[in-house]
């Protein structure tokens, strides 16, 4: 993808920045029925409109941040199967670790590979103090995912812009000088 840049790298997966150009893979995704069942309705029906809310959204907050969501692709083979990463909610005290995988991809051990990927990053190259997760309290497999990669349930809330039912988890990481 022209001008990404390879954030991450695990065995496996490559975790880059997100480029304009993926505008069509982001629409495929956030219309997948299982983002919109666990995540939302994006409301994004053309290449157009994804390219513009990458640009609001992942782009512009990697450029003011130094995180964001990336899109996490196959290392054999370049395929781009979801995204995984950091973003800042107004809702939330700190940074939220969120990740969705086009269903082609579920149950081989992506999800988590990326995550804890994302997790490390975290801590040890952006020295954060806490990261948050956020999942549907129905989501048994993210909520099992968030437990997996450290994060502890904190609370029940129900979060803006939607107000859906939300489960919200907490990891606190220790610095050590």
């Amino acid at each position: 993808m022209s001008g990404a840049l390879t954030v991450i790298e695990t065995p496996r997966l490559r975790l880059r920045t997100v480029a304009e150009d993926d505008a069509a893979f982001y629409l495929k995704l956030v219309n997948d029925p299982s983002w919109v069942a666990n995540i939302g309705q994006r409301n994004l029906h053309t290449v157009a409109a994804a390219r513009a809310a990458l640009e609001a959204g992942a782009i512009a907050q990697f450029r003011q941040h130094g995180y964001s969501f990336c899109i996490v692709e196959r290392r054999s083979d370049g395929m781009a199967m979801g995204i995984c990463g950091l973003i800042l909610r107004a809702s939330l005290p700190g940074p939220d670790i969120g990740y969705a995988l086009l269903p082609d991809y579920w149950g081989q051990g992506y999800a988590y590979e990326a995550a804890a990927a994302v997790m490390r990053h975290a801590q040890h190259v952006l020295r954060l103090p806490t990261v948050y997760g956020i999942t549907s309290p129905q989501n048994q497999a993210s909520n099992n995912l968030l437990n997996k990669l450290g994060l502890r349930f904190e609370r029940f809330a129900r979060l803006p812009p939607d107000g859906k039912d939300t489960n919200v988890y907490r990891r606190d990481f220790r610095q050590h000088g």
